[in-house]
């Protein structure tokens, strides 16, 4: 809808023109051509016909007021040249003055006839396409849309306005610009040509000399009415997010501030005491002890550097810093050499095809998610269970599949596990922070790849990650 060019009841400049151009130039050709009969009442007869043809048409083409002329003039040329006596204004015979009284008021009647229905038809496109700009209103809000500047543009391109923005009042004369679209769009409600308030503090504001006429002001009206929905849409939905954020902060800080209180002081305490005992100067070990206490250290240590590499990676994946070096990487060469360095890597059964086509990852962070898949499925595969690692080629990827024969996770608490410092199911062995399956998911994401979690045949967890493979004509 163009509020400018389509004003309800008015005609384009093409059409005025055609008008006054059969209006001026028709009743000259019709009285020029029946000028040379002598006058008549069928002569006369053939003329008025003719000439309210071209009253009419020039009522269809530009209006009432060509219509006015060409039966104003239309009617002159037939009392000068077909009434008798002829070359006069002066008319002999009544019937025909009579015809042409009647001759005008037909012109007349059905210039407004046309004039009328030409600002119907006018209005009524007017109307459509006013219920068709604010049905796109509609749903575009019912669709999720919120963004003030999209909804600014759909107003701009619906009444062909220059520049429209939504102000926001920050004192007596102070406005802020939330958005705005367009060419010069006003910062302040005085240096609008059309305004609309939306809240006492929010006002919509097009850009001067735009004045809407009265009869689209009601759309606009309504225009402004669904954007003052849609900004308090959006203002809840923002503090919706900082809500969930703040909530989600708070639940991380109280669960590191248990596992700083727990699962840290667990290995430190193993630790210290440890050393104090070798330390004693009352008590002589025996190498076997001493060997012992030291196993104890360095499992301890162990577990320690775990765990803040776990908090350092996890500090990295929400600031969005893990660095990635992408190189072509032999997922099988990474596997064997993490999982062999591993404690416990003799509970760990390896199924590593000849054939596997290289992945694109970056080797430090790939290696990091074995290591915590693998660490996950001991703890949970029991004591003298066995945990398996293989790998398999799959359409473009290469998946790597970590199983255990553990407790498994019930489908609908699945995703769960991938939260920070969650730890279902813990039954084995240091019970840890909770980390390992939210970093090997948030490296596994960093390198293009994907980590869920299967149930593994006959019982327990299988965790499958998915990386992209490197094609063969790459690798040449």
């Amino acid at each position: 809808m163009n509020a400018r060019a389509g004003d309800a009841g008015r005609l384009g400049p093409g059409r005025h023109a055609g008008g006054w151009v059969l209006a001026l130039a028709g009743p000259v050709v019709v009285t020029g051509a029946l000028a040379r009969e002598e006058p008549a009442a069928s002569t006369l007869a053939l003329g008025a016909m003719t000439l309210l043809a071209m009253t009419v048409a020039s009522a269809l083409a530009g209006g009432w007021w060509p219509a006015l002329v060409s039966a104003t003039t239309g009617t002159l040329a037939l009392n000068w040249f077909l009434t008798a006596p002829s070359r006069t204004l002066e008319i002999d015979r009544r019937v025909d003055a009579l015809a042409l009284v009647i001759f005008v008021l037909v012109a007349v009647a059905v210039a407004s006839v046309v004039q009328t229905a030409a600002r119907r038809s006018a209005q009524a496109q007017a109307a459509r396409a006013e219920a068709d700009s604010l049905t796109a209103l509609n749903t575009a809000l019912l669709s999720g849309e919120h963004d003030p500047a999209a909804l600014l543009a759909q107003l701009r391109g619906t009444f062909d306005l220059d520049g429209v923005s939504l102000l926001r009042r920050t004192g007596p004369d102070g406005w802020y610009l939330v958005a705005a679209v367009g060419d010069r769009p006003p910062a302040r409600p005085d240096q609008a040509g059309e305004v609309a308030e939306l809240t006492p503090d929010l006002v919509v504001a097009t850009s001067a000399p735009s004045r809407l006429p009265q009869h689209h002001r009601n759309v606009f009206t309504g225009f402004a009415t669904h954007l003052a929905v849609a900004v308090e849409r959006q203002e809840l939905e923002q503090r919706r997010v900082e809500t969930e954020g703040l909530r989600e902060a708070d639940r991380v800080r109280s669960a590191l501030l248990a596992a700083l209180s727990h699962d840290l002081r667990t290995p430190l305490a193993s630790v210290k005491a440890a050393v104090s005992s070798l330390r004693s100067p009352e008590v002589h070990w025996s190498a076997e002890d001493e060997a012992e206490l030291l196993a104890t250290i360095e499992e301890g240590v162990d577990r320690l550097h775990a765990i803040m590499a776990n908090l350092l990676d996890l500090g990295r994946l929400q600031v969005g810093a893990v660095q990635r070096a992408d190189q072509v990487v032999g997922m099988d060469d990474v596997v064997s050499r993490t999982v062999g360095s591993m404690p416990g890597a003799g509970s760990v059964r390896l199924e590593l095809p000849e054939e596997l086509p290289p992945v694109r990852a970056d080797a430090g962070l790939l290696d990091r998610v074995v290591e915590n898949l693998v660490d996950n499925a001991l703890r949970h595969a029991g004591p003298d269970a066995e945990v398996r690692v293989s790998t398999a080629p799959g359409p473009g990827l290469v998946r790597l599949l970590v199983a255990d024969r553990g407790p498994g996770v019930p489908d609908d608490r699945k995703e769960e596990m991938f939260r920070p410092f969650q730890r279902l199911g813990d039954r084995h062995g240091p019970a840890g922070v909770g980390l390992g399956l939210a970093v090997a998911r948030g490296l596994t994401e960093a390198m293009g790849g994907t980590l869920h979690a299967e149930d593994t045949p006959g019982g327990g967890l299988t965790m499958v990650v998915e990386l992209p493979a490197v094609a063969e004509e790459v690798r040449t």
